[in-house]
This record gives C-alpha cells, structure tokens and sequence, in this order.
C-alpha cells in the first residue's frame, strides 16, 4: 500500500528560480534598505493599477501603518468584520481607535454592509472591509454605504490576483483610500514575511514611508529646521521600524512572477473539490459571487456537525487520521477575551458570524497540491460524511 504524505491545509511553494533570485541578493552589497524593495513595488504597482506602494515587514505592520497614516483622533471608532484575523481590528485598537466588530453575509462571509451601516456614528472614520478567502467585497457599495468622509482601508491578506465585480484588480483603490495584502508563507504568494499598502494618495504614501522608517526623513526639502549637514535626519513625528529586507522582497519579487500560476491551480483545486462535493449531505460549498473573479486563499466549507450527529472536533481529528489538516477562519474576534473585556462584547452579539463558526472549516487548498492529493482529502471527507 502507497504511503500517504500529510497534507497541511496550506503550503508555500519555493523554486529553485526563486532561491536563485534570493542568493544574488545575497551577494550583493545592500541587503536591505536597497533597490530590491523599490523593484518590488513598481511590480506591485503595476499588477494592482494603484499608482504608489509601500512594502513593510508583514501584513500586521500594514494594517497598522494604513490606520496610523489617518492620524485619527483617540476615541473615535472604526468598523471591521469579526469573521477576520485579529490584525485587522488590532491595527485599530493600536491608534487609540475603538474597533467595531460588524456581522457577515451568510453567504461570503464578508462584512454585512447592511450591519456595518447599523454601526456608523458621527465618531465613525475608518472602516476596514475583509476581502475574507479571495472573495472580493464590493468596495463600492461600501464607499456608497459611508459616505465621502469616511477613510476605507481594504484589508486583502487573502485577496491578491482577485478581481471586482467592475474588473478591477483588488488592490486598484478606486473607492478605497489604502489596500493591504500579506505575504505569508500560507498566502497565494509569500516574500517568507511581508505586507503591502497600495494607495493612489502622494500625501498619504510618502507618510507611510516615513512611519515605515521611524517617522524620519533624510530629504532637505521636508526639513522643519533646515540643514544641509550631509548627516542630518528629521523625526518628524512617532513613527516604527516595519522595513522589509531586499532578500524579503527578492523572493516576493520572484513569486509574483507565478501569480498567475498559482491562481490558476487554486481554482482548478477549488472546482475539483466543488464538483465532488456538490451534492454530499450536510456540506455547503463556498460561493464566489456573480461577476467577481476569487483567488481563493482558502476553501471554507460550511458542514453542519449537529445533523451529521459528530462534533467539529470529532471531524477533524478524523481528518488528521488520514494525515489531512485543517485549519478555522476564524474564532470570532468578538469572542476572544481581549474585546469581551475591553470592549464588551459578548457571544450572542453577531449571530450570523457565529453560525458560521460552528460550521466552518477550512480544507486543504495550496498550488503545490497534486491531483492525488485533492482526490485523497475527497475521499477522506466523503467517508467521514457518509
């Protein structure tokens, strides 16, 4: 009998190209704060439209650069989804801004914007919509929904290489004022570590650019107290140390050339599962809405463990006996016990994401997957489930 490998529910795929193109980096004289990290972001530019682009360390430090950009006042709110990676409501929190958790669709648990509406005040400035497994959220009705006053970051950790209903790249910033991406190992693409705003505001990209690098300036013409001291630098005002090396942005440089690629078998891998699925008892497949186009970071299925008569513990460690992992995206940020504290939250206050907590489960989804591989998690689920 064949011995089956263990399947993770997410892997990285590094080449020899691509450790070819870290190892000139290497041996080169700069190997941060170099050329390599501007090449990077040309690249990014041009994949997404967005006419600038700031790389920093990973896609925590871009949420939190994106937010601390605003110079939004303590004490005001901002509005994110709770079916979301705590990054996203922490970027806030870190400004002195207190985040908002809003439900989701039940549908593509992305932001109800119908909720996220409920929740503006007059102390609301930011909203921070998940573009959550690929799926892209229509930023549009989200800038319609809030307003022209309203600063829109765009958190896409798991959207790169996806498209809007209008044909734009995710990342573009047409109703948007910053997106994010991530670069992690687990994303579509990975630099080992690294995040990403794109922006088509010259004032807001050359204040990331400064934050990324400690809030300093080495350009005289910025200067408060003149100086043409060959040595001088101005902080102008708090900033962080979130730079990304060149051997960082050598790799994401490399493996955007194979965007596309890796795209591509993430949605033949997700039409496989799709297909074998479609019609198996207590399982909901994920939905990609109508005229948006999803580089599905993840594939979350929606499996009702109550009528199956087992538990969302039970299935997985069943899962993990055929050596399959699993992964849940995510534990509602209301539930975890920094917000119900801080906060208040409690369960019970955003029904519709905790319905899917229950229910949720992500299967394994990464290009490096073979065919046998997809046909061995089938199996396994199928036999579960029957």
């Amino acid at each position: 009998m064949k011995t089956i490998k263990s399947i993770p529910y997410a892997r990285q795929w590094i080449g020899k190209k691509d450790a070819a193109f870290v190892c000139k980096v290497l041996g080169g004289e700069l190997i941060t704060q170099g050329p390599v990290v501007e090449e990077m972001e040309k690249k990014l530019c041009r994949l997404t439209g967005a006419k600038y682009c700031v790389v920093v360390a990973n896609g925590t430090a871009a949420l939190h650069l994106a937010v601390a950009s605003l110079d939004l006042k303590k004490g005001c709110e901002g509005i994110t989804s709770t079916n979301t990676f705590v990054a996203s409501a922490n970027a806030m929190a870190y400004s002195g801004v207190k985040p908002v958790l809003a439900d989701i669709e039940p549908d593509t648990f992305n932001i109800s914007i119908s909720d996220m509406k409920k929740k503006l005040t007059s102390r609301t400035k930011v909203v921070i919509p998940v573009h959550f497994a690929g799926q892209p959220v229509s930023i549009k009705a989200v800038r319609v929904a809030v307003g022209a006053k309203i600063k829109i970051i765009e958190d896409a950790a798991h959207a790169i290489g996806s498209i809007d209903e209008e044909g734009y790249p995710v990342g573009a910033c047409r109703w948007s004022d910053m997106t994010i991406f991530s670069f992690h190992p687990v994303k579509t693409i990975t630099s080992g570590e690294g995040g990403v705003i794109t922006t088509n505001s010259k004032d807001l990209y050359e204040r990331l650019r400064m934050l990324r690098i400690g809030g300093i300036t080495r350009n005289p013409k910025d200067f408060i107290f003149p100086s043409d001291d060959p040595w001088y630098y101005e902080m102008q005002f708090l900033g962080f140390n979130y730079r990304l090396t060149d051997i960082h942005a050598a790799l994401g440089i490399s493996q955007l050339s194979k965007l596309k690629k890796f795209v591509k078998r993430r949605r033949g891998i997700v039409a496989k599962y799709n297909k074998a699925f479609a019609n198996l008892r207590y399982l909901t497949t994920p939905v990609e809405k109508k005229g948006v186009f999803s580089a599905f970071h993840l594939y979350v299925v929606q499996i009702d463990f109550d009528l199956l008569g087992t538990t969302k513990k039970e299935f997985v460690t069943e899962l993990i006996k055929h050596k399959i992992g699993t992964q849940v995206h995510y534990i509602p940020v209301h539930w975890q016990p920094y917000y119900a504290k801080t906060y208040g939250y409690k369960k019970g206050d955003l029904p519709v994401s905790e319905n899917y907590y229950r229910k949720a489960l992500s299967l394994p989804l990464y290009p490096k997957m073979t065919d046998a591989d997809v046909a061995h998690v089938v199996k396994a689920v199928k036999k579960i489930i029957s």
